[in-house]
């Protein structure tokens, strides 16, 4: 959830020059690799579900759905889009996030990521992932009763 709020944060607000104020510490330049894939201690999932109402619903409830957008890190040919092309661009991200698809489809076929030439995954290695599983692991646990 905390990545699908950052993801709409980056989709609805900077594309539409609608940031949201104070941003997302998680995608902050210093902020740890991988930091919006899991809530820390101090982040309740209310507070994670009001982010993503935030940082969608104003721009959804505030513009058309032909209303300009650019996405510049989208290419060339693609990066001048709509509310409602990017409306569509989010329903299979968050299908994809929230849905656990990319679980799903690891235990099936042992494969990760978006596709075979882009895996959109952190290229840490395998000892940077041993200890970025334990982490969360362990983060987990703290609410284990």
């Amino acid at each position: 959830m905390k990545h699908v709020a950052a993801m709409d944060g980056e989709y609805f607000g900077l594309v539409f020059s609608r940031p949201l104020p104070g941003g997302f510490p998680s995608l902050a330049d210093d902020a740890p690799q991988n930091a919006d894939m899991w809530a820390t201690a101090d982040e309740s999932s209310a507070d994670l579900i009001d982010l993503y109402k935030r940082v969608s619903d104003t721009t959804i409830d505030g513009l058309d759905l032909t209303a300009p957008g650019l996405v510049p890190w989208w290419s060339e040919k693609s990066k001048n889009t709509t509310l409602g092309r990017i409306l569509v661009h989010m329903i299979v991200e968050t299908q994809r996030h929230l849905g656990h698809a990319d679980i799903v489809r690891e235990l099936i076929d042992g494969e990760v990521g978006l596709r075979a030439n882009n895996s959109n995954l952190p290229d840490g290695g395998q000892v940077w992932w041993s200890e970025y599983r334990s982490e969360v692991e362990a983060a987990a646990m703290r609410f284990r009763k």
